[in-house]
Formats: structure tokens, sequence, C-alpha cells
């Protein structure tokens, strides 16, 4: 069974940063594109960052682009998701998810983790 686990989340003030862990599990990793995604209570779930070890592209969202940098290690079946400059408005539930190649298009993804909460304070 395909398993994805996030660790990382947690309180901090503005400006300061954080690193968020998604460990995957019971597949071959190289084969998923792993995202990092964010949803706030009463909004959908926005991808902040696709990563694709295979085929060797990474996507950011704007809205993220230079604060937030996703990576792979292959070896720990690990991405991360590097948080830095973190505003109030970062404040959300983080999940990772695969594969995340067509969810711009379509909106669907094979299996999520449980997600971790992430609090950003003024």
């Amino acid at each position: 069974e395909k398993h994805l686990v996030e660790s990382g989340g947690g309180l901090v003030q503005a400006g300061g940063s954080l690193r968020l862990s998604c460990v995957g599990s019971g597949f071959a990793f190289d084969n998923y594109p792993i995202g990092w995604f964010r949803q706030i209570p009463g909004s959908e779930r926005e991808m902040v960052s696709c990563v694709s070890s295979k085929d060797k592209y990474n996507r950011i969202a704007e809205s993220v682009k230079g604060r937030f940098t996703i990576s792979i290690d292959k070896a720990k079946n690990t991405v991360y998701l590097q948080m830095n400059s973190l505003k109030p408005e970062d404040t959300a539930v983080y999940y990772c998810g695969a594969d995340c190649t067509y969810f711009y298009s379509t909106g669907i993804i094979d299996f999520w983790g449980q997600g971790t909460p992430v609090t950003v304070s003024r």
C-alpha cells in the first residue's frame, strides 16, 4: 500500500523558516512526481510545488517563488519543502501528494499524506 507521511509543521513567527518532510513508502519513488499542497479551512487545496526526479522538473507557485524550495533525497524516499521568510498568509495545513503532474489541469492526485499544520504568527 502506498503511503506518504508529512512532518515538520509547527508554529513560527513571521520571517522565520520551517522545513517540511514527506516520506514515501510502498511505491517506486522515482515513478511518482511528488507535490506539496496547502489548504486553509473553506478554501480549495492549492499546489505549492511539484517535483519529479525522473523527469527532472520542478514547479513552484508564484505566491511562494523565491521563498520556498522543494528538493528530493531519493536515498531516503523523502521530499522536502524548505520554507523561508514565512508570512501569516502561509498559515495552512500542508499536504504532500502524488502524482502531481496533471493537478493543474485535472485536480486529481492518486494518494495523499495526512497533512502537517503550519501556523505563522505576526
